[in-house]
């Protein structure tokens, strides 16, 4: 019933910014926090960067400086602008929204996946 819908990945080289956005449909009353994550080949799956709904933020340590996660909470909608990336960044990144209350449950949803690729 609850959707998360991301856009954004591709191929991009070395230094190079993408923006990935992810949005949350359905009937929602209210999100605590939405995140991304990622998990590249041969990789536990880790975390990257989360916002709550009060605009508290949290990163990690790999991408401090380089990556900036926002949030749209009236569209229910997290963005992750990724600048100065580099080819560890490549990995499937999957948005994460926590605590998520509607009618019939408060749960996390996960999205499907964009790939991230940094090459030359």
């Amino acid at each position: 019933q609850v959707q998360l819908v991301e856009s954004g990945g591709g191929l991009v080289q070395p230094g190079g910014s993408l923006r990935l956005s992810c949005a949350a449909s359905g009937n929602i009353f209210s999100i605590y926090a939405m995140g991304w994550y990622r998990q590249a080949p041969g990789k536990q799956r880790e975390l990257v960067a989360a916002i709550t709904s009060g605009g508290s933020t949290n990163y990690a340590d790999s991408v401090k400086g380089r990556f900036t996660i926002s949030r749209d909470n009236a569209k229910n909608t997290v963005y992750l602008q990724m600048n100065s990336l580099k080819p560890e960044d490549t990995a499937v990144y999957y948005c994460n929204a926590d605590r998520v209350l509607t009618l019939q449950a408060l749960r996390a949803y996960w999205g499907q996946g964009t790939q991230v690729t940094v090459s030359s």
